[in-house]
Formats: structure tokens, C-alpha cells, sequence
């Protein structure tokens, strides 16, 4: 792979780079922040630091977690926590919708055929609107989208690896982002809802609290990653040349030829039942 001359930018990336390749797994360090609130309120505790509660006028003081009554709380209280969890009930009836479209291919066959069928003017768009979207479907736009945005970019030609970005950025910088709404909104929404209720009692925030935000934000962060692609990422990565191109093609068709058969396999059982329906309510 030949990579063009860096610049002040380029230098820059490599910087983060580094840094970024440095960071440990998600799971560590969302350990290491429960270990900094834990530690923290050890702290907050010992200091005798409080705050006055904006509604009723009571002190509210930091409680040591590390004692032994809050370590026995924080593990008898559990269950319970997640249980009374405000959104957990309409969460899980949205997962078990979403699950059912995403295990038996539905969304991943449909954003495929998405990023299949544009031109390759529309290519990096398209494949950073599809890494958004893919939200929808939890790791549908990690395991299928990635791979695919590479092939694409190199059956028309271009660095593979350009086009695996695309569809990393679109996945994992817009997330939350989306044209409809998602589990994530009634989450967000439920974890809103009581907070606000600390100040008054009678707030609810509405699942449809940030669709008009998370809307223009799709919009916003496709253009902005087709930008960066175009014009950042492509010329860091310097020229590619392929090899064995009818070999991308036909793995372009077989790519075209499973996502045909996977919609068809999960829209058959839907024509079926819409015969049985007719039939049935004649």
C-alpha cells in the first residue's frame, strides 16, 4: 500500500492514531469509570461535600459506596434497579421487533441492496446513510456493512479501505442518529423522564423528544463523512491498484445474488400470510 506525502493534518491523524490504538476495550474502561465513581464518592464523602435538592430545599451529602452498607445495597439492589428501569418494558418489546428483522436477514439483506443499487457518484453517500441507519439492527452495520463497503469501493476501483471507513464512521459516529425512530429513543427518553421528575414530578420527555435533532443530524454527518472520505481519508491512503478485477465483480454478484435471496426467503412467509388473511376474512 503507498502512502502520499503527510501533511500538518496528516500529522495530526497520526497523532490520534496512535493515541486512539492505545485506548483499552470498552468494557475496561467503562469498568475504570465505575471504579472513578466509586472512588469518587469515597471522596465526595470524606470532604463532606452535599448539594441542596432544587425542589424540596433538603441537603442531599455524597455516601461513601465503598462502605459496607452501600456495597451491600449496590448488590441486594440489583435486580431491582433494572427491573424498575423507567423504559425497560417498551425497550424490550421494540428489541424483540428488531431482533426478529435482523436474525432472519431482513435488515441486513435491505441495507445490502441499499449501498448495491446507487450510482457510484452516490457510492460513499450512500454507504455512510446505510452505517447510520444500521442502528436499527445493533451490530448489523459492524458484521455485514464494514465488509461490505470495502468490496464495493474495490469493484469500482478504489481503496478498499476507504470504504471500510465510510461504513465505520457512519456506524459508529452516528449512532444515535437516524430517519426513524429507534430503540434507542424510548432508552434516552425513560432515562430523561427521571431526571426531569427530580424538579417536576409531572414531566414525561416523549420517545419523540430528539427525532427532529437526530433527523437533520443524518443528513448533517453524511455529508460531512462523504467530505472526510473524499477528501481526507482517500488521499491519506495514497493510489491503490487492484488486482484480479473480474474476481471483485463476480464476488459483487454473488454479494447481489445472496441479498436477493434473503429478501425473498423473508418476504415469502409475509405473502403467504396476506393470502391466508384474505382468505380467511372473506
Amino acid at each position: 500500500m503507498v502512502m502520499v506525502q503527510r501533511g500538518r493534518l496528516g500529522k495530526v491523524l497520526d497523532r490520534i492514531e496512535v493515541i486512539g490504538n492505545r485506548l483499552p476495550d470498552p468494557i475496561t474502561l467503562f469498568l475504570i469509570l465505575c471504579a472513578m465513581v466509586i472512588g469518587g464518592s469515597a471522596l465526595g464523602s470524606l470532604f463532606g461535600i452535599s448539594v441542596i435538592h432544587p425542589v424540596n430545599g433538603n441537603e442531599i451529602a455524597i455516601q461513601n459506596l465503598l462502605s459496607a452498607e452501600n456495597i451491600r445495597r449496590m448488590l441486594h439492589e440489583m435486580v431491582n434497579n433494572f427491573a424498575a428501569f423507567p423504559p425497560l418494558g417498551l425497550v424490550l418489546v421494540t428489541m424483540i421487533g428488531i431482533g426478529v428483522a435482523e436474525r432472519s436477514g431482513f435488515v441486513a439483506a435491505g441495507l445490502t441492496k441499499l449501498v448495491m443499487a446507487v450510482p457510484q457518484s452516490l457510492l460513499t453517500a450512500t454507504l455512510v446513510l446505510a452505517g447510520i441507519s444500521a442502528n436499527l439492527a445493533a451490530d448489523a452495520g459492524y458484521v455485514v456493512l464494514t465488509p461490505l463497503g470495502a468490496m464495493l469501493f474495490a469493484a469500482v476501483g478504489r481503496h478498499p479501505l476507504a470504504g471500510l471507513a465510510a461504513v465505520f464512521a457512519g456506524v459508529s459516529g452516528g449512532f444515535s442518529a437516524n430517519l426513524i425512530i429507534t430503540s434507542l429513543d424510548p432508552l434516552l427518553g425513560g432515562i430523561t423522564t427521571t431526571a426531569a421528575q427530580i424538579i417536576e414530578p409531572n414531566y414525561v420527555v416523549d420517545v419523540t423528544a430528539n427525532f427532529y435533532f437526530n433527523f437533520v443530524s443524518t443528513f448533517a454527518l453524511v455529508i460531512a463523512g462523504t467530505w472526510v472520505t473524499h477528501r481526507v481519508v482517500e488521499p491519506r491512503l495514497g493510489p491503490w491498484k487492484p488486482e484480479g478485477g473480474h474476481r471483485r465483480a463476480s464476488a459483487r454478484d454473488a454479494a447481489a445474488s445472496a441479498t436477493k435471496r434473503t429478501l425473498a426467503s423473508v418476504l415469502k412467509p409475509l405473502g403467504f400470510w396476506r393470502h391466508c388473511r384474505f382468505w380467511l376474512c372473506r
